[in-house]
């Protein structure tokens, strides 16, 4: 069967593991960075399936491709040059206090209000035709599952450190939610790989989990965490030349064959959508 030759495969196994490996450091990255600079390096496995593609699955990558690369390694490094310095936190308490704020309680209603009118009214309708119908649903879902994520991550590191951040009930909490957001959003994400290519999912959900996450750690804590307007319009300005990017080799790996397909993987980007911390 189709399952079972696939997990005989050695190249399954490798990308498995570099899967793992990956996932691992973006985990990593939430305790350590802002959301502004981790998010955006998402793009990498953009740019990574795009020239990967061509060895492995015998793609091309044309000149848009190519042009869409360096645009994307463009604006990678004018972030990283303005990137704001990390949130200051100390105990998981205080992004417990920073998650109840009214204006991020409201943001999270919204969120799984839209999640489910979007499952139930518009996906049967709508989803087999627009990819951003199941993304949307991924995307909304993961700008708050990184709170969780980061909160996680962040007991992990202090208790490490010595200082215990599993007596905290909160700990637990933002695990249990932690884990019931990556699974919507796995589960959706794979409904949009089953129905569209990948060369048009990562790149979409690459852009709508970028900007969802970041519009929801721009309301978490109250801005994007930048000093001063330089920095800020050059982070904005970076941002969007890794969407031009990214539209680049969208563009460029856009095939008319637009058959329906089960993918027995799952992108980076899915769980990277956990390697962009908002701005703590």
């Amino acid at each position: 069967m189709l399952e079972e030759k696939y997990l005989r495969t050695p190249t399954w196994w490798i990308g498995f593991a570099a899967l793992a490996i990956g996932e691992f450091g973006n985990f990593a990255a939430y305790a350590f960075a802002p959301a502004i600079l981790v998010t955006p390096f998402g793009a990498v496995s953009v740019l990574a399936g795009a020239i990967l593609g061509r060895y492995f699955l015998n793609e091309t990558l044309g000149i848009l491709g190519k042009i869409g690369v360096f645009i994307c390694l463009l604006g990678t490094s004018q972030i990283v040059l303005h990137a704001p310095p990390n949130e200051d936190i100390r105990t998981i308490e205080q992004i417990s206090q920073y998650a109840v704020q009214l204006g991020y309680l409201i943001y999270m209603g919204v969120v799984i209000t839209f999640s489910i009118v979007m499952i139930r009214s518009v996906a049967p309708t709508y989803g087999k035709r627009y990819p951003l119908v199941y993304l949307s649903v991924c995307s909304a879902v993961g700008s708050i599952a990184i709170v969780a994520i980061k909160a996680f991550g962040i007991a992990v590191k202090l208790t490490l450190a010595g200082d215990d951040q599993f007596s905290h009930p909160s700990t637990y909490g933002f695990m249990v939610f932690m884990l019931v957001c990556i699974i919507v959003q796995l589960y959706y994400f794979n409904k949009a790989l089953a129905l569209f290519p990948l060369s048009i999912v990562n790149p979409l959900y690459y852009i709508s989990f970028t900007t969802a996450t970041l519009l929801s750690s721009s309301i978490l804590f109250g801005g994007l965490t930048t000093v001063g307007i330089v920095n800020t319009s050059s982070s904005i300005c970076g941002l969007l030349l890794i969407f031009a990017g990214v539209f680049l080799l969208q563009t460029e790996n856009v095939r008319p064959n637009m058959e329906p397909h089960i993918s027995s993987t799952v992108s980076v980007d899915t769980i990277n959508i956990y390697g962009s911390d908002r701005g703590l």
